[in-house]
C-alpha cells in the first residue's frame, strides 16, 4: 500500500530555511567527539568496528544514530584519558608558552587544566626543587613566573657554557667601584678610583673592540669627579653618578653623556636612588637626603637617620629604605613623612634590591637577607648562608676582588679590583 506523501518527501521542505536550526557549539561538538572517540572500552567490552560495506543491515536499528544508543559511548583510548598527573608530566616536557597558549585552544579539558594555578606552582616548584617564590605575593602570577623562571634557566644551563667572555681593561687605572647597564645593555656606565666615569658600547663587544670605551663623562681636564666615583644610578637616559667629593652629577645620555645638573653636599655620597619625583642620596654623614631634580635639583629634605654612614639605598613611591654601618635597616614613609621601621641586624647592609613585596639585601659577612613587606611593615623570612645558598645554575670565578655588578638584557658585568670590567654575554 502506498503510504500519502509526508514532509520528509516535499522537495520544498530542502529549502526550507524559515525555521533555521541553532549553530552548534564548536566546544560542545568537540568534547562530545571526545568522549565519543577517544573514550577507552569499558571492561569486557570490546571496540566497535566499522562495518564493512557489503554487509547486510541485520535488523532496522542498526541504522538509528549513535546518539540514540541506549548504551555507554565506546571509543579507543586517547591522551584525555590519561589521569592528569600523567598529562602534567607529558606537559613539563614542552614549552611553557606553548602550554599557556595553544594547548587551551585544544580542548575545555587541557584548557582547564592549563588555568589551575596548583599546576603551574607544581611545575615551577620541580625547576627550581625548592619552595617557590621565597616570599609568596598575593595574586601571584604563576604562569607569567614560570615562563621567566624556566627562559632564566636555560639561558644558563649547563653552567653557562653559552656564555662569551670579555676583559675591558684599558677603561681605568685604579679600582671599579661601580657599574651600570642601560639600554636594555646596549650601554654601560662604570665608576672608579681614578676619578673618571667611562661610557662603554656593549653592542660593540667582539666586533670592534677599539670602539668599545667610548669616553670618560665631563668635561674636566683630567676627571669626572674631583674625588673616587662611588656610586651610580639612572632613570630612563638620565644618569647620576655619587662621588667622595661630596657631589652628585647630572648626566643626559640622549645628549651624548651631556652634564645638565650638580649637587653639592657635605659628605662623600656612597648610594643613590633615582626616581622620577626624587633623587636620594646616602651620604657619609649618616644623612639621606632628598632632592627634587626637576627643579634645580632643589632640596627638599635631609634627615640623620642612622648612626653610621649609609652604604644602601633604594626608593619607590612609598619607601624610602636605607642600610647603615650601624647594622640597622631603616624603613621612611614618604607619604607620612616619618620613620615607619627601624630593624636591628647582625651585619651591615651593603646592597638592596626590592620589587614589592620582596627586599633583597646582601650584606658585609656575605650573607643574603629576604624581608617580605606585610602590611607595611618588613620582616626578615630567611638568611642564605654561604654554606646554604640559593640553587646556583652557573657560576663564574674572578682572580680579583669583585666591587660591584650589575645585570641587563643579555649581559652581566662585574666591576673588578683589577681595573677591569669582566663581562659576560649570553649568545643568542
Amino acid at each position: 500500500m502506498e503510504l500519502p506523501p509526508g514532509p520528509r518527501d516535499d522537495p520544498r521542505a530542502w529549502d526550507d530555511d524559515s525555521e533555521p536550526e541553532p549553530e552548534p557549539d564548536p566546544d560542545a561538538q568537540a568534547e562530545a567527539y571526545v568522549a565519543r572517540v577517544l573514550s577507552p572500552p569499558k571492561a569486557g567490552q570490546a571496540p566497535l568496528r566499522a562495518p564493512l560495506l557489503s554487509a547486510p543491515v541485520a535488523s532496522p536499528g542498526a541504522l538509528e544514530p549513535r546518539a540514540a544508543s541506549k548504551g555507554p559511548p565506546v571509543g579507543v583510548p586517547g591522551l584525555l584519558s590519561l589521569p592528569p598527573e600523567l598529562l602534567l608530566e607529558i606537559c613539563a616536557y614542552l614549552d611553557a608558552r606553548l602550554v599557556l597558549h595553544v594547548l587551551p585552544r585544544v580542548c575545555h579539558a587541557l584548557r582547564d587544566l592549563v588555568r589551575d594555578h596548583v599546576t603551574w606552582r607544581l611545575r615551577a616548584q620541580r625547576r627550581v626543587r625548592a619552595p617557590y617564590p621565597v616570599v609568596e605575593e598575593e595574586d601571584f602570577d604563576w604562569p607569567t613566573a614560570c615562563i621567566e623562571l624556566e627562559q632564566h634557566l636555560s639561558r644558563w644551563a649547563e653552567d653557562g657554557r653559552w656564555t662569551e667572555y670579555f676583559c675591558l681593561a684599558d677603561g681605568h687605572f685604579a679600582s671599579i667601584d661601580s657599574v651600570l647597564l642601560l639600554q636594555g645593555g646596549a650601554l654601560c656606565l662604570s665608576g672608579s678610583r681614578d676619578r673618571n666615569v667611562n661610557l662603554w658600547d656593549m653592542r660593540q663587544l667582539g666586533v670592534e673592540p677599539s670602539q668599545v670605551l667610548v669616553k670618560a663623562l665631563g668635561t674636566e681636564k683630567n676627571s669626572t669627579h674631583k674625588g673616587w666615583v662611588w656610586s651610580l644610578a639612572a632613570l630612563d637616559h638620565r644618569v647620576c653618578s655619587g662621588s667622595w667629593d661630596s657631589t652628585v652629577k647630572l648626566w643626559d645620555m640622549a645628549a651624548d653623556g651631556q652634564q645638565f645638573g650638580e649637587i653639592k653636599g657635605k659628605a662623600a655620597v656612597l648610594c643613590l636612588s633615582y626616581r622620577p619625583d626624587i633623587l636620594v642620596t646616602g651620604t657619609y654623614d649618616k644623612k639621606v637626603t632628598v632632592y627634587d631634580p626637576r627643579v634645580g635639583p632643589a632640596l627638599l629634605k635631609s634627615r640623620r637617620l642612622h648612626s653610621s654612614a649609609v652604604l644602601a639605598l633604594l626608593a619607590d613611591d612609598r619607601h624610602i629604605i636605607s642600610g647603615s654601618e650601624d647594622h640597622t635597616l631603616v624603613v621612611f614613609d614618604r607619604r607620612a613623612n616619618s620613620v615607619l621601621q627601624r630593624l636591628q641586624l647582625d651585619s651591615y647592609l651593603l646592597c638592596m634590591s626590592y620589587q614589592e613585596p620582596q627586599l633583597w639585601a646582601g650584606d658585609n659577612q656575605g650573607l643574603l637577607h629576604v624581608f617580605a613587606n606585610h602590611s607595611g611593615r618588613f620582616q626578615l623570612v630567611r638568611v642564605h648562608v654561604p654554606t646554604d645558598p640559593p640553587r646556583t645554575i652557573c657560576m663564574r670565578s674572578h682572580n680579583n676582588v669583585l666591587n660591584g655588578i650589575c645585570a641587563e638584557g643579555n649581559l652581566v658585568v662585574a666591576a673588578s679590583g683589577g681595573l677591569s670590567l669582566e663581562v659576560w654575554r649570553l649568545q643568542a
